[in-house]
């Protein structure tokens, strides 16, 4: 019977597990499967020997707090791999714990198989030839890291579709057409300031700003999704401005009802570019996270996902000051005052979804095969 660790420390990570190893499990009903995930994975199977809710953590105060905890998990999981036989590991994310662990299972003669490159090409680069040194292979999540990684020693990489483009797969074979032609027809304006308070409490004064100034030139509709991870008061507070405020399950209704929108970066710029909405991303941060990113961050390309994704500022990126109702104001009018400008942001958007389908290959086939197989390259 084959055997496989799997680290998947975070919420994110288990669901990208869920995407490939319940069909694993078809194929292979009695490949064991044990490690770090949550109730869903041990729903499949998976022995968990650690939940990950125990398992991640937030902030460097809260992980400098569990270094301990995370020594002794690593010893743990070492050991069971031994006592195990095990000669495959998947480490999902869960870069600074996983990429220790991939070096010594590698020692061990562990094939580890790295699903989520870390974002070596923004900052730490060096994390490229630690993986160059201990993945069998390596599965990227956006278009360029196959070439960038694969130009800095890693031998196998292997892209895969982006997680939200497994999410939104029904979604996103139909757009609604969103009839606009004109700002006279009004305006469906979406805010999507963010999953933190310092987020929204920097960025949605300024997104109603903007509102109250288009409302000067056409009826605008105002709409909001709001996520469990923010205070209620920070929604409350300014709900009397707002026409209608989404749960976070309902998103992608909001996306598809919205003409234009304004998000904070991260990972919604790339929901709004996938369901076709044009879209001002801003970032507001304190000035110690500026400090540190001009002059110890090497990286000097595009914050957005969506404009990474693409290769270039398909959307506007405003950062820190320049997050200011009077330049959004600048970016969204020609949108909305030329139809051929709107339309032609939107033809670059389709092609969105293409750009984060991965490689034409059979992953839990590829996985299962290297578990099976069971020798280290």
């Amino acid at each position: 019977m084959s055997s496989v660790l799997l680290i998947a420390g975070e919420k994110s990570g288990e669901e990208h597990a869920l995407s490939f190893l319940p069909q694993m499990k078809a194929m292979d009903p009695g490949l064991e499967v044990y490690g770090v995930g949550g109730d869903e994975l041990k729903k499949q199977g998976m022995e968990l020997v650690y939940h990950l809710k125990d398992f991640s953590s937030w902030g460097i105060s809260e992980v400098i707090g569990k270094i301990p905890f995370y020594l002794r998990a690593e010893k743990n999981l070492i050991e069971m791999v031994k006592t195990k036989g095990t000669k495959t590991a998947i480490l999902i994310d869960f870069q600074d714990f996983n990429l220790r662990l991939a070096k010594k299972l590698k020692k061990l003669g562990v094939n580890v198989l790295y699903y989520v490159a870390p974002q070596a090409w923004a900052w730490k680069a060096y994390r490229a030839q630690v993986l160059a040194n201990t993945v069998h292979t390596l599965f990227t999540i956006l278009p360029f890291e196959r070439e960038w990684f694969g130009s800095r020693g890693v031998k196998q990489v292997k892209g895969v579709m982006h997680p939200l483009g497994l999410h939104y797969k029904d979604e996103l074979h139909q757009i609604p057409a969103r009839p606009f032609s004109s700002m006279k027809d009004g305006v469906n304006l979406l805010l999507l300031p963010g999953s933190r308070n310092f987020e929204v409490q920097g960025l949605l004064p300024e997104f109603l700003a903007v509102a109250d100034l288009l409302k000067k030139h056409c009826k605008v509709r105002v709409t909001l999704v709001r996520t469990s991870s923010v205070k209620d008061t920070l929604y409350d507070y300014y709900a009397p401005k707002i026409d209608h405020i989404y749960k976070s399950d309902e998103l992608t209704q909001a996306l598809r009802e919205a003409h234009i929108s304004l998000a904070a970066s991260g990972t919604v710029t790339l929901s709004t570019a996938l369901f076709e909405v044009p879209t001002v991303v801003c970032y507001k941060g304190s000035l110690l996270n500026e400090f540190i990113f001009y002059n110890f961050i090497s990286y000097k390309g595009p914050i957005s996902l969506a404009n990474i994704v693409h290769e270039k500022m398909v959307f506007p990126e405003l950062l820190q000051y320049e997050a200011n109702p009077t330049v959004i104001m600048r970016k969204i009018m020609p949108w909305l005052t030329n139809m051929s400008t709107y339309e032609k942001i939107k033809a670059e958007l389709k092609e969105t979804k293409n750009k984060i389908s991965g490689e034409d290959f059979d992953l839990p086939r590829y996985l299962l095969d290297v578990i099976q197989k069971g020798h280290c390259n």
